[in-house]
Parts: structure tokens; C-alpha cells; sequence
């Protein structure tokens, strides 16, 4: 096929419609370039559960066995599941895998050896460059002795690491209401909870890269409706949502109150620091609540605040040794898990707070969320960095105001912040605002969306 690989290579994975932009002989060649790239003399491959899955990772393995590595494919697995065969069997891996995106989208995120990511900077452009020669000059020359490729379930594994990491040993019994999104949170939450005195209440646990239910992007509301409403008829504890790869997780309360991925982040930093005898670094992103770095100095920690983006989290993660990382996107990233990213870690940390106290969810995690947050608020511009600067101008000079541009726009106050940051992709300015009140959030809010829009 024809492919520009422009509109398909990102920032941080390969992303794009099958079989439009991309298939399973272009699949086979990214296996190939992999190996290239990485060195690697084995690699680790696995798949979510959209229909075209299986024959892409397939032929990926193919592309890098014929370059001389062998691989080890376990098959169907959530993205941390895949970082977890990487970090455990010290291979770099490949997931098969695009996310929330709709049905007719695929994907692959890499990762060298240890779950390191492989981004632009990091070995994408290389793996890109290559593909893009062999499309245009020949295959690659194949190594003079195949690879091997075995099957290996990595499933018990997972599970029982994650549980090495967490005391549930001694909770009072949980009703919990999981929502898969028919992603692959179906596949993993079961062996993960079993055994721990959780009452499981699934919903959508069927394995279907169609999402026939809903798509599996628990961040946008509309998507955790069913989950709010089951969790109250159940009288349940909490409701847990996951995405498609099953790498993020959304906590819903026992009022079906979605519950803040901040405030989420903030709970874990305690216990996490508790963990390491109250002491580390914790990794926060620049539009997570002002809650996190409260409450991880709070507990003895070292708060580190960065750029949106699990590459900048990672780096700095690795760079300072960090023991934890949250982001407002309900990624949750841990020392103790190669500093990946893992949704159900950070879902067994919550179980746990929860069940070593008789309080309910509301109650525990009102100490970890102490302001009024807007949630992002997108507008379509013409010109991001005109608007920008507007909004920069009208802001800057005021009395007691602090601007930094770390990523996008930041200004704040002792009593309000906010970040306006462009999207990387669409004509957009995306808008997170912060404040002590309710009615200091609309002011703030209001004024600045009326200079985005003007």
C-alpha cells in the first residue's frame, strides 16, 4: 500500500485507520525496523482486542524474527500488562493497541528494554526513517538466521505482581462495580481481583473491539453514565472504569460521583510515600490540582511539577528517581513498575485506602480534594498563539500574578490558576482553570474564554 507514514507516526506511538493508512505488511516492516533501531536480540509483542490485532502483531513478529530476534508474543493483554512482560523479561516490547480511539483505528506503542519508552526523540523518527526507505527502495535484508517466536501467558504473572505491591490482605469486603468498556480490562481484572474479598459486579467485561456499548474513554462523561447509574443501584462501594488498552482507570464514588484524577493521584502519593518510609519524589503535571504537591509535601515528599505528556513524565520520573507520577488524564505511574504507566495498580492502591478504613469513598477523598476545578474546556481558533498572547496581555501585569510557559500558558494567584495550552493536533486551545471557590472559578473562567473566543 501507498502509506504516508506522516499521518500515521505520532509523538509517542504509531496510530492510524486499517486497513486505509495502514495493515499487516506495513506492520511487518515497523517489527523489522524495531529490531533494527533497538538491537535487540528478543523482543516481547502482545495485542488488545480490536479485530484487526491479532494479524497485525502477527506480522510484526514475523518482520522482526526475519531480522533475527526472537519473540516472545503473549497474545491478548492490557498495555501495562505489556510493560510488565517488558520489565519483568528485560525485552523491549511491542502493544498492539490504539487506545479509546474508534474500532476502525490500530496501533503500536514500543518500549525499549524495562517498559523505557520509545518516543520521537527516542527511536520512533529512526524507526520511522527506515520503514520509509524500505517503501520506497526494497525490503530489508533479512538476517541470516530467523528468530524464533514462542507463546507465553503473562496474565497469573501480572497479576500477582501488582498484588505484591499493595496490602489488600486484610480489607473489610468492597462491592465494586468495574466497567471494562468491552476493552481489555475484561480480560485482566478478573485474575487481578481474585482472590481479594472484592463482590465484582461486571459490566461490558465482553472482549469486543467494536465497543458496542460505549467508547471505551472513561475521561469523557458520557461514558461513565452507565457506570454511575449501576454503581447506586447496586448500593456498591466505588465504581472503576478503564479504557480500551485498560492502562487508565476512572474511580467513581458511592454517590456515582466521578471522583478527580487528581485527587486520585494525591491518595496514592500518600500512600506511595508511606511506602518508601515518608520520604521521594512525586511527579505531577502542570494541570493537576494544587491538592497533589499540598499533600505529597504534606507527607514528607518532594513534588516535581512538568509538562502535560507521559514522555515528560517518564524522563523526569527516570531523571529524578521519582517513586510515583499522576496526571489529570488518570495516568498513574510508579517506581516500583519500571515508572509505567498502570490504571490498576493505582485501582488496587484505591481498594486498599478504602477498605482499611469504614468511611465511604466521598468522605476518604475529600481530604485529597480541596479546591474547584473546571475540567478541560476546549475552543476551536483560528490562531493559537495570537489568542495566546492575548490572554497573556490582559493578564500579566495585574498585581500579585505569576506567569510561567512551561507548557502553553500558565497564570495564577494565591486564590486561582490556569493553563491554556494549544492541542498538538487540532485548531485548539485547551483551558484548565483552578480556584479556592465556586464563583472565583466562573470569574476566571469567563474571562478568559471571552479573550480565547473574541
Amino acid at each position: 500500500m501507498a502509506a504516508d507514514l506522516s499521518q500515521i507516526v505520532k509523538a509517542y506511538d504509531v496510530r492510524g485507520v486499517v486497513p486505509d493508512q495502514w495493515d499487516a505488511s506495513l506492520a511487518e516492516l515497523f517489527g523489522a525496523a524495531f529490531v533494527r533501531v533497538t538491537g535487540a536480540a528478543a523482543i516481547v509483542v502482545g495485542h488488545d482486542m480490536r479485530p484487526s490485532s491479532p494479524e497485525l502483531s502477527g506480522a510484526f513478529a514475523r518482520g522482526a524474527a526475519a531480522q533475527g530476534a526472537d519473540v516472545t508474543e503473549i497474545g491478548l493483554c492490557s498495555t501495562d500488562q505489556l510493560y510488565f512482560a517488558s520489565g519483568q523479561l528485560d525485552l523491549p516490547g511491542a502493544m498492539f493497541t490504539a487506545s479509546h480511539n474508534p474500532a476502525q483505528y490500530n496501533g503500536i506503542k514500543m518500549c525499549r528494554a524495562g517498559a523505557a519508552p520509545v518516543g520521537q526523540d527516542t527511536g520512533l523518527t529512526e524507526i520511522r526513517e527506515l520503514v520509509e526507505g524500505w517503501l520506497d527502495g526494497g525490503a530489508p535484508e533479512p538476517a541470516a538466521t530467523t528468530g524464533t517466536i514462542t507463546r507465553r501467558d503473562t496474565l497469573d504473572d501480572y497479576a500477582a505482581h501488582l498484588k505484591s505491591l499493595v496490602d489488600l490482605g486484610s480489607i473489610r469486603p468492597l462491592k465494586v462495580v468495574v466497567d471494562a468498556g468491552n476493552g481489555m480490562g475484561g480480560h485482566t481484572v478478573p485474575t487481578v481481583f481474585a482472590g481479594l474479598p472484592l463482590d465484582l459486579v461486571p459490566m461490558y467485561f465482553e472482549l469486543d473491539g467494536t465497543f458496542p456499548n460505549h467508547e471505551a474513554n472513561p475521561l469523557d462523561p458520557k461514558n461513565i453514565v452507565d457506570l454511575q447509574a449501576r454503581v447506586l443501584a447496586e448500593g456498591a462501594d466505588l465504581g472503576l472504569a478503564f479504557d480500551g488498552d485498560a492502562d487508565r482507570c476512572f474511580v467513581v464514588d458511592e454517590r456515582g460521583e466521578g471522583v478527580s484524577p487528581s485527587a486520585i493521584t494525591a491518595l496514592v502519593a500518600a500512600r506511595e510515600l508511606a511506602r518508601h518510609g515518608g520520604s521521594g519524589t512525586v511527579i505531577h503535571n502542570l494541570i493537576t490540582s494544587w491538592s497533589v504537591p499540598e499533600v505529597v509535601r504534606e507527607h514528607g515528599g518532594t513534588p516535581v511539577r512538568t509538562r502535560v505528556g507521559h514522555s515528560f513524565i517518564k524522563e523526569e520520573m527516570a531523571r529524578t528517581g521519582a517513586i510515583f507520577g499522576g496526571e489529570h488524564s488518570a495516568h498513574y505511574y510508579f517506581k516500583d513498575f519500571w515508572n509505567a504507566d498502570t490504571g490498576m495498580l493505582a485501582a488496587l492502591h484505591v481498594l486498599a485506602a478504602l477498605g482499611s478504613q469504614d468511611g465511604p469513598l466521598s468522605g476518604l477523598v475529600a481530604a485529597y480534594d480541596r479546591y474547584v476545578g473546571s475540567g478541560e474546556i476546549n475552543s476551536t481558533v483560528a490562531d493559537q498563539t495570537a489568542r495566546t498572547a492575548a490572554v497573556k496581555a490582559a493578564f500579566a501585569g495585574l498585581p500579585d500574578v505569576t506567569v510561567d510557559e512551561l507548557d502553553g500558558l500558565t497564570v495564577a494567584t494565591a486564590d486561582w490558576w490556569f493553563n491554556l495550552r494549544p492541542s498538538n493536533t487540532e485548531p485548539l486551545l485547551r483551558l484548565n482553570v483552578e480556584a479556592r471557590d465556586a464563583d472565583t472559578l466562573a470569574r476566571i473562567r469567563d474571562e478568559v474564554l471571552a479573550l480565547v473566543r473574541a
